[in-house]
């Protein structure tokens, strides 16, 4: 009897750990770390964009040290390209985990057979100032994410139907705006911002701005 019942005991503390595991993979957490970096984590999966960088590079945005002790071991890192407010080479060397940077199609692809609730694709965008560049659009349970980076050409962003949030620094509405472009986009997220940039008038409610290390949000599938 006791046997039984503690086998019972074991099957039950199964369930309730796969039960937590499966709530936990049904939000995903966006976190705002500088510059065009952050964290997108689902509680199973963590990927940084564009994270560690050189703090302070080219005068835009600083961060603490203590920021670095944070990083999620065993996490994904994935980088737009290789320019310091991006990136840093040395930080980089630190990390334990899997590297991407400015990774191509089949790299990516390589990524995805790793990933569980996660779809990353890849693009190659122009930045006049780095040979290689690449924008990424991910999915993650039907909600899709592009992260546009540093490039200053919208057409690919524009060739995107139905993204549910959008990463881009101000100029590429800038130059979408002039090339007639739409941007199909439910939510923007203003990034890569100068330490104390700001916008006059009201931030539209479909717009969430980037401006301070540290913001998140919540977004969650049923």
């Amino acid at each position: 009897m006791k046997s039984i019942l503690k086998k019972f005991s074991i099957f039950l503390m199964l369930v309730l750990l796969n039960s937590v595991g499966f709530g936990q993979s049904n939000e995903i957490e966006i976190t705002f770390l500088g510059n065009a970096g952050f964290l997108m984590s689902d509680g199973v999966t963590n990927i940084y964009f564009d994270f560690p960088y050189k703090s302070g590079a080219y005068g835009y945005m600083t961060y603490d040290e203590s920021e670095l002790d944070k990083i999620k071991d065993n996490s994904i890192f994935i980088f737009t390209h290789k320019h310091a407010d991006h990136y840093s080479r040395k930080l980089v060397k630190k990390l334990k985990g899997e590297i991407y940077a400015g990774a191509n199609r089949k790299r990516i692809d390589q990524l995805n057979k790793k990933l569980l609730d996660f779809k990353i694709q890849s693009f190659k965008t122009k930045h006049k100032f780095s040979l290689t560049h690449y924008s990424y659009l991910v999915d993650w349970k039907g909600k899709r994410f592009f992260i546009s980076g540093d490039t200053e050409h919208p057409e690919t962003i524009g060739s995107i139907k139905n993204i549910d949030y959008v990463f881009v620094p101000y100029w590429i509405l800038l130059y979408a705006k002039k090339a007639n472009l739409d941007i199909d986009a439910k939510i923007r997220v203003l990034y890569h911002l100068y330490p104390n940039q700001h916008f006059d008038g009201d931030i539209p409610e479909n717009y969430i701005v980037f401006n301070n290390p540290g913001m998140k949000f919540t977004i969650r599938v049923d």
